[in-house]
């Protein structure tokens, strides 16, 4: 088992001057990043270039996956400013990508699903030209929950597979691979014109020719864009980094990616769902 960080995984401080300003820009909002939420290694980077990923429906989880740091518990209420307030932050910041997550909400009837399209449709208000990224949950396999963010047209449906499906009962017990699976598929019945992502982390105890697997399962059901990234445990009560997986083989498995057809593969030990996505949409939509 290792415990010392590689040096590849060393992060540079850059734009950490610009951290204060976003963060009490948040706190003037009632706005949370899953930036903070889960402890991502990039937020000086990206806070830096004022860019955040926004997490909606409140901050505590209805699921118990081990690798997040999320807090889970008893939910909170929606918050109806919520969409509002959303479009003002990504106006403030003057985002031409933004990107909006949630926790899990199981505890509502659509998943929150309808609170996503009403955050999507008020910053389309503000700016058409905004390029929106949804990173959404499972909403429980419900296709009319899905239906209600596909028909808000979001240039970007994201659903994070996370893990090889061995790893699942470990890391995801409340998840489904095929659902997650059947989610991407499902978008793309409904609306072809919205590209679809997910994303797997690497150093949970995978195999190799488990991650290809997953490749090749995401590829079955067009997923357009991937994201792999190495799982670094936020505590020592999250599951264990297994391994550090070497960029090399990041390398390699962004070679694969696009060798199966993928459009965009982003694919180093800190890459993370939407860590630099706006490269992506200058690339896939511009």
């Amino acid at each position: 088992m290792h415990t010392r960080k590689p040096d590849w995984l060393k992060v540079r401080l850059r734009g950490a001057e610009k951290l204060t300003e976003v963060k009490e820009m948040l706190k003037r909002l009632s706005l949370h990043t899953v930036c903070e939420e889960a402890n991502c290694p990039n937020i000086i980077e990206c806070f830096g270039r004022k860019t955040a990923t926004f997490m909606i429906l409140g901050r505590i989880c209805t699921r118990n996956c081990t690798f997040c740091n999320v807090t889970k518990g008893h939910v909170q209420a929606v918050d109806p400013e919520e969409p509002s307030h959303v479009a003002q932050a990504v106006k403030e910041l003057n985002l031409k990508h933004v990107v909006i997550t949630s926790v899990t909400r199981d505890d509502l009837p659509d998943g929150g699903a309808g609170h996503f399209a009403r955050v999507i449709e008020q910053i389309k208000e503000l700016n058409k030209k905004i390029v929106i990224e949804v990173l959404i949950p499972d909403f429980q396999g419900e296709y009319e929950a899905l239906a209600k963010v596909v028909r808000a047209k979001p240039e970007i449906i994201n659903h994070n597979v996370e893990t090889v499906p061995r790893l699942y009962p470990a890391v995801r017990p409340k998840a489904l691979y095929q659902r997650s699976l059947e989610l991407l598929k499902n978008v793309k019945e409904m609306d072809d014109s919205i590209l679809t992502k997910s994303g797997i982390m690497l150093g949970l105890g995978e195999e190799e020719q488990e991650v290809i697997h997953v490749l090749h399962d995401l590829r079955e059901v067009d997923c357009d864009l991937v994201t792999i990234g190495q799982y670094l445990a936020p505590s020592s009560k999250h599951h264990p980094v297994v391994e550090y997986i070497h960029p090399e083989i990041f390398e390699r498995y962004k070679e694969l990616g696009m060798e199966m057809g993928f459009k965009y593969v982003a694919s180093s030990p800190l890459v993370r769902s939407s860590y630099h996505a706006e490269q992506v949409s200058e690339l896939m939509i511009r």
